[in-house]
């Protein structure tokens, strides 16, 4: 017999027989009215996991991760506000049904059961995972990665404060709300999760407000691994800048009257607190999971003996609330509810096809104030002297800047953050002097986590700022990439579009710096990035383009939502000189600011038919430069800069290469898993053409005088170039 049936029947027959456990006596603030509302949640989360058992058992439902012995988390939901943003633990299916009874017309018991059912009509996913989330409620969804919603709650706590300087035009969190963030006792370990706790310590240390809530739900075991006892307690209860409250989670009295207590002090100090709920695990950790088979049995019928809902009736009889039999009737109906509405949900549709699971990848488009553009005067005392340096030609890293600058005045939604991006003005100087045009609320020195950066952007994203962090080189970007694959871009995915990360992440990228790094500083692997769904990658090779592009990136963020990657090639920043010394033939001026490049647009240059050079970032620059002697061996050549890495721009390419004999793809990237072998599949499916690729090796990057032989260079790519169209002379 499953531990659910167990649990089920031994609650059935102690609370008929009077077998209570024994506990504390009932005391605090909660009402009567409350606490049988609060079991009244406590029951239906208690059917909605058996329930889910039954449902998978019939082949009808795919979900039993349940959320028993956690009940006592509707005590926190009702200490909070419905419109305080919540990221959820997947075991606070008790939270989201009690906010719900806050919340004029919801059908919870109805909506989780679609979800259980994986029903196209889930009002949260639209049948693509069982989630707990309600745009209603203020849930977003999370994905079961590990700890990975706690940098975000960082971020979002932030954004609170942040909003009451500079509101937003798409801010929906109320300026003194706050941000709620549970998680389990195993997951508090995780090194996301101890990252998020740092940053929020160090933020609150700082005396900046940070309204955040964390709340460890300690059942004391992670899957089998038992969390040693005491260590949460020992490990939070003093740390600095972040204030610590336990409770008694299978006491809805202490449970609420200390979440209270948490609640105020956070959303009056605007401080950070750490609330450390008791909590036990009923039925293992999911449906196929038999804790008899690692625990011994005695110690799984002992946490059994300690059901919350047995606690429940025995506070509610003492404090003279409910009569157990008054509390066993409800139980029950509940049981017969959740059986009915169970049959019909079965019942509804689910997704079919791949076009249906795929259509909240990207997200919906939202509208926008229009911009104007910023005041010649605006501009004037924002850019200073610069205004007189636009009428000359400028390196990248200057014209970048520009960019950032003029983007930053037309949307004040617009937030920059990174580690020395405002002081200092970033490693490469690319953000100098933007701290001291638009402040340190906008331009955010964060502490040295990328995880931490990347949480905070997406947090701030919740409450409608268009973030554009930055990660100072693609190498750091590997500390934290599950913040882009497991969070913001999967969001829209999982809220069926109900919930979107907007952003531009910038990061400083790819080889042929001379005279710094090896493998750390310089880095010619974008793989990571190029095959999360959703996510755009955009890689400029000049100046102009970069300016132009960044316009666009910031659009594509702001009016249609997406999760927006700018690689920016590092070597390419102060390059100005092409073919000889001092000829400044890779400078550009400042584009005018009505000047943007679309998203999936090429650049082309030259209409030779001969050969086709596609490439982009360092590869743009290295084809120009062998280009005089690929046309002085007599072949006409073009050179396409691809400019947009994923999705690859595929009918644009196609058009680009059109009427070419031959196509050499130039890749800085490595021969195993870089765009050579995207471009090489793209043009054999749609071209006659001979193709050829010239790759980097599969290999770290050197530092010192070897810093670029392991990738293409000018002198190989008309190598490669010569080989392919038959070696004219």
């Amino acid at each position: 017999m499953g531990r659910s049936v167990i649990v089920h029947e031994n609650f059935l027959r102690r609370v008929a027989a009077g077998d209570l456990p024994q506990g504390r006596a009932p005391s605090g603030p909660l009402s009567a009215t409350e606490a049988v509302a609060l079991y009244r949640s406590a029951c239906l989360s208690r059917h909605l996991d058996r329930t889910s058992r039954a449902m998978q058992a019939a082949g009808t439902g795919f979900y039993t991760i349940g959320s028993s012995g956690h009940e006592g988390l509707a005590a926190v939901a009702a200490a909070l506000r419905p419109t305080d943003i919540a990221f959820l633990h997947y075991r606070d299916a008790a939270f989201q049904i009690h906010r719900a009874s806050q919340v004029p017309g919801q059908t919870i018991l109805w909506d989780m059961l679609l979800s259980f059912a994986s029903s196209s009509e889930d009002p949260i996913s639209g049948g693509r995972h069982k989630v707990l989330g309600s745009k209603a409620l203020c849930i977003p969804p999370q994905t079961s990665t590990i700890a990975s919603h706690l940098p975000k709650a960082v971020g979002a706590a932030y954004a609170i404060g942040s909003a009451r300087r500079h509101r937003p035009e798409h801010a929906i969190l109320p300026d003194d709300g706050i941000a709620y963030c549970s998680f389990g006792d195993a997951s508090a370990n995780h090194s996301t999760a101890q990252g998020a706790f740092n940053a929020a310590q160090w933020t609150s240390y700082q005396s900046v407000p940070l309204p955040l809530l964390f709340c460890c739900e300690d059942n004391g075991i992670g899957i089998s691994t038992k969390t040693p006892q005491g260590w949460i307690g020992a490990t939070f209860s003093n740390r600095p800048g972040m204030k610590y409250f336990t409770c008694d989670g299978l006491d809805l009295y202490d449970t609420y009257a200390t979440a209270l207590e948490a609640a105020d002090y956070v959303r009056t100090r605007r401080k950070p607190a750490f609330l450390h709920v008791r909590t036990i695990r009923l039925y293992g950790h999911a449906g196929a999971d038999m804790p008899t088979t690692y625990l011994p049995k005695a110690e799984v019928e002992a946490e059994e003996a300690q059901d919350p809902l047995l606690h429940a009736v025995r506070l509610m009889a003492e404090a003279d609330v409910m009569q157990p039999d008054q509390a066993l009737q409800i139980y029950q109906d509940t049981a017969e509810r959740v059986t009915r509405a169970a049959a019909e949900a079965v019942t509804r549709p689910r997704l079919k096809d791949a076009a249906g699971v795929m259509a909240s990848i990207v997200p919906p488009k939202r509208e926008c104030r229009p911009s104007n553009g910023a005041s010649s005067e605006a501009r004037t005392a924002a850019f200073g002297s610069d205004i007189k340096q636009m009428a000359e030609p400028q390196i990248m890293s200057k014209l970048i800047n520009w960019a950032l600058t003029d983007l930053m005045l037309d949307h004040p939604e617009v937030v920059m953050m990174g580690e020395d991006v405002g002081r200092k003005g970033g490693v490469y100087g690319v953000t100098q002097k933007l701290q001291q045009r638009f402040g340190p609320d906008r331009m955010i020195d964060t502490l040295l986590d990328e995880q931490s950066i990347l949480g905070l952007a997406i947090g701030m994203a919740q409450n409608g700022f268009v973030p554009m962090p930055e990660i100072q080189f693609l190498a750091y970007l590997h500390n934290a990439e599950d913040q882009l694959r497991g969070e913001a871009a999967t969001l829209s995915f999982f809220s069926n579009g109900q919930y979107t990360n907007p952003m531009v992440l910038r990061i400083a990228g790819l080889g042929y710096q001379k005279g710094f790094g090896g493998h750390f500083h310089n880095d010619n692997s974008v793989a990571v990035l190029r095959d999360i769904p959703g996510l755009i990658l955009a890689c400029p090779s000049n100046g102009a383009d970069a300016a132009r592009m960044l316009r666009e990136c910031v659009r594509l963020a702001r009016e249609e939502q997406r999760v927006v990657v700018f690689l920016e090639p590092i070597a390419l920043y102060p390059m100005r000189d092409l073919h000889a010394d001092k000829d400044g033939a890779w400078m550009q001026h400042y584009p005018d600011r009505s000047e943007s490049i679309a998203y999936g647009e090429v650049g082309v240059a030259g209409e030779g038919a001969d050969l086709a050079i596609v490439t982009f970032g360092n590869g743009t620059y290295l084809a120009n430069k062998a280009l005089p002697a690929i046309t002085a061996a007599g072949v006409k050549a073009r050179i396409v800069d691809t400019r947009w890495l994923s999705p690859l721009p595929k009918e644009a390419l196609t058009a680009a290469v059109a009427g070419c004999k031959n196509i050499l793809i130039v890749d800085e990237t490595r021969h195993t898993g870089g765009l050579a072998e995207a471009f090489m599949a793209h043009f054999h499916e749609v071209s006659d053409a001979k193709l050829a690729r010239l790759t980097a090796e599969d290999s770290f990057i050197a530092t010192g005088p070897a810093y670029a032989v392991t990738m293409p260079s000018a002198e190989s790519i008309t190598q490669a170039a010569l080989a392919l169209v038959g070696g004219k002379a």
